[in-house]
This record gives C-alpha cells, structure tokens and sequence, in this order.
C-alpha cells in the first residue's frame, strides 16, 4: 500500500512565479504606492485641504486589493501547474499596480470638482475688486 502525502512536491516553476509576483508586489508597494500616497497626503495638508485628499476611499481600495493580491498569491502558491501561478502571480501585479493608480485618479478628479467650485469665489471677488 501507498501512503501519498498532502503535500505533494510542486514543480519549481510554482515557487519562482510566487516568489516573483510577491517580490514585484512588495517593490510596487513600497517605492510606488507609499511615496505616491505620501506626497498627495503633504499636498493636502500643505494647501489647507485645496487638494482633496479622500482617504477613506483610499483606505478602503487599498484593503481590499491588499486582500486580492494576497488571496492571488496564496493561490499561486497552491497550484499544481506553473502556467496557472505565473497568471495568478500576474493578477497580483495588477492589481497592485491599479491599487496604486487610485489615490492619484481621486485626487485629480476631487480636484478637477473643487476648482470648478472656485471659479464662482473668484470671479466674485474680481468683481468685489473692480467695483463691477
């Protein structure tokens, strides 16, 4: 009789498709993401809330691709066939990658809203200034 194991070897390929999604993950996280998040929270807080900064939303993104990319990656790691965990591995890159894209699009757009609201403001004060 044959006793098989539950953990049955994987082939190498799985490993490295792991190792380096979760590298690639790690990098875009920590020279991408915590600089980008960063410098658009100083600019916030530098321009006495000018620049909109939703940090809730941001908050909440980040979370939930924090647990995509690590689901993906536990997945990867589980796979029996190398093409599936590079794909897997794959995803976890994007995801990260969009994760990181967000706070800069809501920002641009929180901003584009809020200068539309600053043309009323100042074009009455131009007209406070020239008395028309």
């Amino acid at each position: 009789m044959r006793v098989t194991s539950s953990l049955a070897r994987r082939p190498r390929g799985v490993y490295i498709a792991t190792g380096v999604g979760a590298a690639v993950t790690a990098i875009i996280a920590l020279a991408l993401y915590l600089p980008l998040v960063g410098f658009l929270a100083a600019t916030t807080a530098s321009t006495a809330g000018l620049v909109p900064f939703p940090f809730a939303s941001v908050i909440g993104v980040t979370l939930l691709g924090l647990v995509i990319v690590a689901g993906a990656l536990l997945l990867a790691v589980t796979r029996r066939r190398p093409w599936m965990s590079w794909t897997l591995a794959v995803i976890a890159i994007v995801v990260a990658l969009a994760v990181t894209v967000f706070p800069l699009i809501a920002v641009a757009v929180g901003s584009a809203d809020r200068a539309s609201d600053i043309v009323p403001i100042i074009t009455d004060l131009w007209q406070r200034v020239t008395g028309g």
